[in-house]
């Protein structure tokens, strides 16, 4: 049996779940996620407890099983919470600020980039070199930060760019034979 599959899921209070077939709504304070499941899998609601089962052992019934599990999961843990990623900028004249619904970084091009904010997502700029984004899909958040961290992403040289908080970037060393021809 699956170990995540098999836990079940409580559902926190001011969060309503609707199951109709194999589509999923969950509604709670940050937002409204709906998602279809997969026809083989069972999803039961009991009180304030989700269930999910499989029919059989088959090899796509058990990995199915934890996934199902999981995406109904995170949209709860969303829809109750929300999910945010934490961007880092560094780098000499590296910074970024807000205006309007626009991220808009100084990334040392000869241009500004202009990121704007998408529907479900929310982008803050609490400092010069930091960015928080935050919305109540696990998946758009990350998809969100990933495409703002390509902008610029670290380089092993100097380390300068956009890198998770937290991310370990591996330095390399520069040009061995300095000077020498």
């Amino acid at each position: 049996m699956s170990r995540i599959g098999r836990k079940p899921i409580d559902v926190p209070s001011g969060v309503e779940v609707k199951l109709d077939g194999n589509h999923i709504t969950v509604k709670g304070p940050k937002g409204t996620l709906e998602q279809d499941l997969h026809k083989d899998m069972t999803v039961t609601v009991e009180g304030n407890v989700i269930n999910v089962t499989r029919p059989s052992d088959d090899k796509l019934h058990r990995s199915l099983h934890g996934l199902t599990r999981t995406l109904i999961h995170n949209m709860v843990v969303g829809v109750s919470q929300g999910f945010t990623k934490e961007l880092e900028i560094q780098g000499v004249g590296y910074r970024c600020q807000k205006q309007g619904k626009n991220l808009v970084m100084n990334l040392g091009f000869s241009h500004q980039v202009i990121v704007p904010e998408i529907d479900g997502i929310t982008i803050e700029a609490p400092t010069a070199n930091k960015i928080v984004i935050s919305g109540p899909d696990k998946q758009k958040v990350g998809q969100f930060a990933a495409e703002v961290r390509e902008k610029r992403p670290p380089e092993p040289y100097k380390g300068k760019g956009i890198r998770y908080v937290g991310e370990y970037v591996q330095r390399k060393e520069g040009k061995a034979g300095k000077g020498s021809k």
